[in-house]
C-alpha cells in the first residue's frame, strides 16, 4: 500500500468496521516489515456528471446500472508493499483492501474489506485468492484469521478455501464483547490444498469473467 492510498483505504476500513477501536493506522502499517497489503481498484472508473455517465475510450456506460467491477476492462488488482511507501499513488478508485502479517511460516489475515457500493461482485473472494497466492510465494505454510462468531457469510467463504475453526476467543471484540472464531488452514503448499485451490480459483474466474489482463502480477 502506498502513502497516497491511505485516505481511501482508511475510508473503506471505517465503512466496514465502524466500531473497531483503536482504528488501524495505515501510515504506521507502511513501516511494518511483516505487513503486506493488496489493494483492488478501478483504474479508470467512469465519470458521472450531471446525472449522466460519461463514456471513456469509446466504452458505453450507464450511471443507473454501473458495470460489475470485474466487467471493467481496465479493472485489476494492485499489489503494493511497504517498500513502495514513499511513492505517491495515482488517482485510482480503490474498492477493496486485504492485509496480512507474515509471522515465521504463518500468514495471518488482519483485514479484508470491500466498499459497500462494490460488494457482491466477487471482489472480496478475489482478494482472498490473491492473499493465498502471495502467502505461498512468501513461504507461508499455514494461514490464520479471526472472524466474528455472528459473521456467517465470511465464515462460509473462509471454509470454502480451507479454513477451519480451531478455537474460540471469548469477548474478543471490544465494542460489544462478541466472541471471535480463530480459523486456520492446513499446509497451503500441499498437493491436496493446491489442487482444490486451483479449482476454486478457476471457478471464480469463470463466474466473474476474470482474465489475466485484469490482474496485475
Amino acid at each position: 500500500m502506498r502513502l497516497g492510498d491511505v485516505p481511501q483505504v482508511t475510508e473503506i476500513d471505517r465503512e466496514a468496521f465502524p466500531t473497531q477501536w483503536p482504528p488501524v493506522s495505515y501510515k504506521r502499517e507502511l513501516n511494518n516489515r511483516q505487513a503486506r497489503y493488496l489493494v483492488a481498484y478501478d483504474e479508470e472508473p467512469a465519470a458521472v456528471e450531471g446525472g449522466e455517465c460519461q463514456p471513456e475510450g469509446g466504452t458505453e456506460c450507464a450511471a443507473s446500472a454501473p458495470l460489475s467491477w470485474f466487467q471493467r476492462l481496465r479493472s485489476r488488482l494492485k499489489r503494493v508493499f511497504s517498500s513502495n511507501a514513499s511513492s505517491p499513488s495515482t488517482s485510482q478508485h480503490i474498492v477493496g483492501i486485504a492485509g496480512f502479517w507474515i509471522l515465521f511460516d504463518e500468514a495471518h489475515l488482519s483485514t479484508i474489506a470491500v466498499r459497500q457500493s462494490h460488494r457482491r461482485q466477487g471482489i472480496g473472494e478475489m482478494l482472498l485468492i490473491s492473499y493465498i497466492e502471495l502467502a505461498a510465494k512468501l513461504g507461508a505454510q499455514i494461514m490464520s484469521l479471526e472472524v466474528r462468531a455472528s459473521s456467517l457469510g465470511p465464515q462460509a467463504l473462509y471454509e470454502k478455501y480451507g479454513f477451519k475453526e480451531i478455537r474460540r476467543r471469548r469477548g474478543y471484540y471490544t465494542d460489544d464483547g462478541e466472541d471471535a472464531l480463530v480459523m486456520q488452514t492446513e499446509r497451503i503448499t500441499s498437493p491436496d490444498f493446491q489442487a482444490e485451490f486451483q479449482r476454486l480459483k478457476q471457478a471464480h474466474a469463470e463466474r466473474w469473467a476474470v482474465t489475466s489482463s485484469q490482474v496485475a502480477r
